[in-house]
């Protein structure tokens, strides 16, 4: 009985064992049918005649969405995707470095309000633009950088300047994909055109392999032996390349939707814009900080401007935000902005952080009353454990915040003496500047005086583009941008070098504007009215 009863576990294990293995086998041939696309290959065609190019995806895409420049480093990997924009009228601008078509596409995605276009080949082309795409990054720019790579069979294999991309732009974008058949082209680039574009602005990086972008006989060519191998192992991998082939061809070009999806922008909500309209109707010195994000296209210039004239409240401008009231309006502050926050009993800061530019929260006093508004919550709370600690923390579109604002307040005034204080400080200030323009120099240019001189001949149309150091520190003061979106800053990266490609761009953006570049303590170059 006692040796019945143990063997009957045995007699069982067999069965399960080979229940096991069969399961096995069946996920390996199922796993191995989904990589090569032999499932999907039974309702969608390979059309080995066609002579369009993963290239033509791309740029259908890009023209869908209105992108009317790409900006890039010519390379071999990515030629056919130049070649098609060009033939859809999207200006292929080829520049000496690969971070400057990134920089100057990050000057098109803030003038514009569209998601600006790069693409560069592969390794150390997509190297060269780290320092660019983490400017864009902290700058919240919607920037696309396409990428080169090796094929999707020579990937970690000792390809020609082939690395692991991927995990180099994983911590400066806000989307990463690789695309390893044609068919995704489309999708891809769509969902990540929408990404760059939702919640906080940022780049997003899209990695095109060679062997998607280029037809199918040329890629028949270059991965499948002209010559059937008799022997069995040559025969498998024959079999293996010509699926591989055919699942990056199958569906290609059936038709899909190539226009942009819808974005997911952060809205404040009734109950949070009451609580800050009733917050603002007690004030008695209200101040409002305006940032970059300010400037986000979802709320035009123009309806921003009028709506910051209607509430009537003084206000600083920094970053995109400069130049939005225009020159010498009554309500911009311009000088002594620490100072001034101290006083302020209600501080409305929009679309800025209280980051090293608001010396982390230091200048705001510990009786005033914050209102903070920002897309990015987590940004937004930086240092409030800290140095200060916001009454009301917005998630929210920073435009149409403040536009519902306008509306709750509604007849709302504030006693004129509070303005005409801060003007008086900003008068102050100015005749300072000005006598440090009088105070004769050993040697060189008196750079306050030079400033002046600047300010004093800038024509209307002007752009300004500043690119870092404390010559630009001072022109904060003394260089008044003409109007909305005209001067182009690094951001809060402080990156030295972002002036050709921002003045680039910029020109391409706007033609007939006269673009003025400042660069470091050095130089002050203008790029006049024709592009070469």
């Amino acid at each position: 009985m006692e040796t019945s009863a143990a063997a009957a576990p045995a007699g069982s294990f067999f069965p399960s064992f080979l229940l096991l293995v069969c399961g096995t086998l069946v996920a390996a041939v199922l796993g191995a049918a989904h990589r090569l696309g032999l499932l999907y290959r039974l309702m969608h065609k390979v059309d080995k005649v066609s002579v369009r190019h993963g290239g033509e995806s791309v740029a259908a895409v890009l023209r869908a969405h209105g992108v009317q420049f790409l900006f890039t480093l010519v390379g071999g990997h990515i030629s056919p995707l130049l070649v098609a924009c060009e033939k859809l009228g999207i200006r292929v601008v080829d520049t000496r470095h690969e971070v400057t078509a990134v920089f100057a596409a990050d000057a098109v995605a803030r003038l514009s309000g569209t998601v600006g276009v790069v693409a560069v080949t592969a390794g150390p082309g997509l190297t060269n633009t780290v320092t660019a795409v983490k400017n864009a990054q902290l700058a919240q720019s919607p920037v696309l950088l396409l990428g080169g790579a090796a094929s999707t069979l020579l990937q970690n294999r000792g390809a020609l300047q082939a690395i692991d991309q991927m995990s180099l732009f994983r911590p400066l974008c806000k989307f990463c994909a690789s695309v390893h058949r044609v068919r995704d082209i489309i999708p891809t680039l769509r969902t990540a055109m929408a990404i760059a574009q939702s919640g906080t602005p940022g780049p997003v990086f899209v990695e095109l392999p060679i062997d998607v972008l280029y037809p199918y006989f040329m890629v028949q060519k270059e991965m499948v032996p002209p010559i059937r191998p008799k022997g069995l192992m040559g025969r498998g991998v024959s079999w293996y390349l010509e699926n591989h082939l055919a699942n990056l061809f199958a569906g290609a070009w059936e038709p899909r939707p190539e226009g942009p999806l819808p974005l997911d922008i952060p809205q404040a909500s009734p109950q949070q814009v009451q609580r800050c309209v009733e917050i603002l109707s007690r004030a008695k010195r209200p101040l409002m900080v305006l940032g970059s994000q300010a400037l986000l296209p979802l709320t035009p210039a123009h309806k921003l401007r009028a709506a910051v004239e209607t509430l009537g409240v003084p206000c600083f401008l920094a970053g995109m935000a400069r130049g939005l009231l225009g020159r010498n309006h009554p309500l911009h502050i311009r000088q002594n902005r620490s100072a001034a926050l101290k006083k302020a009993d209600v501080v409305l800061l929009a679309g800025i952080v209280c980051d090293f530019r608001l010396s982390y929260g230091r200048v705001l006093s510990r009786s005033s009353k914050i209102i903070i508004v920002n897309r990015n919550r987590k940004e937004m709370l930086i240092n409030s454990d800290i140095f200060w600690k916001p009454q009301e923390a917005i998630q929210g579109d920073v435009g149409s915040f403040v536009l519902k604002l306008v509306e709750g307040l509604q007849g709302q005034t504030w006693a004129s003496d509070w303005a005409e204080e801060l003007r008086q400080a900003d008068r102050e200030k100015d005749q300072s500047f000005r006598e440090k323009a009088m105070m004769p120099v050993a040697q060189h240019l008196n750079p306050v005086r030079v400033l002046q001189l600047v300010e004093e001949t800038l024509p209307d149309n002007s752009i300004l583009v500043v690119d870092g150091g404390d010559f630009v520190g001072t022109a904060a003061h003394l260089v008044q941008p003409r109007g909305p979106l005209c001067w182009l800053d690094p951001g809060a990266f402080g990156t030295l070098g972002v002036g050709a490609g921002f003045a680039l761009g910029a020109k391409l953006c706007r033609p007939d504007a006269e673009v003025s570049q400042g660069t470091g303590g050095r130089r002050l170059a203008t790029l006049g009215n024709k592009l070469p």
